[in-house]
């Protein structure tokens, strides 16, 4: 049973990264998690804390929500789980990842647009799980993919061989093209990688990641997925 874990604010995009889910779920049973993570209220009183608990989402994000309730309630052997988490650590976020049963987390742009200190450390919690990690891209009417290209990391002991096998068990991309990762910066690749993304009609870019220890800077750092806004599949180096 493949499930998905989507983080959301339930912003437009959402709306996309549960068609997504729906792609690659499809011919099989699977769930699909909607995560909406808070800070755990500052209070004393129980009676606050609960108080606190129950804030209420907009008109637009009830909209968004009921969107995704209507599709997914159209799919078959599909289900839907919303599922509100008040604080986060890196334990609590694995044990949703297995209690879950998750196996491929989907980012949408928006929410690696927030602001809030807990989204920023949600994103930053799930590079280090071992569970492979779809970054959509721009576009919000492209559900599915099929060409891929591989940046190859130089460090990793990964054959091109092994990452389209890990691919082939458990999504319906294929690997028409591949490059290395070097220590230009991604304006100097970015000539390189659009030339090839024209020449294969690349619709997915697919890297691999280790863990990394979690810091907070004032600046984000700019990624391939913003520059060029395709969607990337992100795996662990250690599960492909």
């Amino acid at each position: 049973m493949k499930n998905f874990l989507i983080p959301t604010t339930l912003k437009q995009d959402t709306i996309s990264a549960v068609k997504s889910a729906i792609v690659q779920g499809k011919n099989s049973d699977f769930q699909i998690v909607l995560m909406m993570v808070s800070e755990t209220p500052d209070s004393f009183s129980s009676s606050q804390f609960l108080r606190e608990m129950r804030t209420g989402i907009s008109a637009s994000q009830e909209e968004v929500l009921e969107t995704c309730r209507y599709i997914i309630e159209k799919t078959p052997n599909c289900k839907l789980k919303v599922h509100n988490q008040y604080g986060l650590s890196s334990p609590i976020f694995k044990g949703i990842i297995d209690a879950f049963n998750v196996k491929l987390v989907i980012l949408t742009n928006s929410y690696k647009q927030e602001t809030k200190r807990i989204h920023n450390y949600l994103v930053k919690l799930a590079g280090n799980q071992k569970c492979p990690i779809l970054h959509l891209g721009t576009e919000l009417n492209k559900d599915n993919f099929y060409k891929a290209l591989y940046i190859e990391n130089t460090n990793a002991n990964l054959h091109v061989k092994d990452v389209q096998q890990f691919l082939s068990a458990n999504f319906s991309y294929e690997i028409v093209s591949q490059t290395a990762k070097t220590n230009d910066s991604q304006e100097d690749m970015t000539p390189y990688l659009s030339e090839a993304i024209s020449k294969y009609d690349i619709d997915l870019l697919v890297e691999t990641r280790k863990g990394e220890k979690i810091k907070f800077k004032k600046t984000k750092k700019e990624n391939i997925n913003d520059r060029l806004g395709l969607p990337v599949l992100s795996l662990y180096e250690e599960l492909a």
